[in-house]
């Protein structure tokens, strides 16, 4: 289980050269990579990215490679071709309109592709030099996202005890609920109708009434939810843990709501409060997983 958040960086200096590469990441719905390298490594890009996103399945995460060369080696190349063909175009716009045909050295030299400059090192010469610093530092820049998760497992299997012991507090009140609604109707229809009080009425409408206000289903189901999420929970558990969380939740959320709706207890009542605020901690921590 990994954080969404985390963060790496490597350097490797040489006689010739610098090398860094620093990885951050933050929480995002879904994965986003972004790798910042100099112009002129450009092409790399893409394989950076790549073997990034075997490691990384969601989150937002800036990749940026700084190079330095102290002793940097460039070959300027002139493109002749290039050169006559602006300065014909040249002369004949002097032609045109009239004016000196003397073509100065800088303008011609200011052209685009008329000069161009490249590195001594080819970009999959950088490949060879860059590609084991970056996968040292992703290899850290996971094992941070893995220890920021594991806190967070266990943040979240602390408030999940307290879920659970809502649960448990509904399903010992569940049938002191039912007990009671027995009594209270059976008390009233005595008041009401005294020994000529239908017995089978008394059922019926307390059939009705356990229907409306008992929690059984609710129980049942939450104690399903929280099973779930504690597989959700375990190492292995599933590829995608925050979402799959998430998304229990809901569910979790939705049985509580009512739960507290059919509510007729002031233990029960608390239990709700207790269990609506260790989820939403829950939730919170959801959100910062992969």
């Amino acid at each position: 289980m990994q954080s969404m958040t985390g963060y790496a960086y490597g350097e490797e200096l040489r006689p010739e050269s610098g090398f860094s590469v620093e990885i951050k990441s933050y929480n995002a719905k879904y994965c986003d990579i972004s790798v910042s390298l100099p112009p002129y490594l450009g092409r790399l890009e893409n394989r950076f990215r790549t073997a990034a996103a075997e490691k990384i399945r969601r989150g937002r995460v800036e990749i940026t490679f700084r190079v330095k060369h102290l002793e940097q080696k460039r070959n300027i190349a002139v493109n002749a071709a290039l050169a006559k063909a602006y300065a014909e175009s040249f002369r004949k716009l002097a032609e045109v309109a009239g004016l000196d045909a003397h073509i100065p050295l800088e303008l011609l030299a200011a052209q685009e592709g008329v000069l161009t400059a490249d590195d001594e090192c080819a970009p999959e010469q950088y490949w060879e030099l860059l590609s084991p610093l970056f996968f040292r530092t992703l290899g850290e820049f996971v094992v941070d996202r893995e220890r920021e998760g594991e806190n967070l497992r266990a943040d979240v299997l602390d408030k999940l005890a307290a879920l659970e012991y809502s649960l448990a507090v509904f399903a010992t009140w569940q049938s002191r609920m039912d007990e009671a609604f027995r009594a209270q109707l059976a008390a009233r229809f005595a008041e009401v109708m005294g020994d000529a009080a239908d017995e089978q009425r008394i059922l019926s409408e307390t059939a009705a009434m356990l229907v409306k206000y008992t929690i059984s289903e609710e129980t049942v189901r939450l104690k399903s939810h929280i099973a779930a999420l504690h597989r959700a929970l375990a190492p292995g558990g599933t590829d995608a843990p925050g979402r799959r969380i998430d998304f229990i939740c809901q569910e979790l959320n939705r049985e509580i709501n009512t739960v507290g709706s059919k509510n007729q207890c002031a233990e029960v009542g608390e239990a709700v409060i207790a269990a609506k605020d260790a989820l939403e901690n829950i939730r919170e921590q959801a959100r910062n997983l992969e």
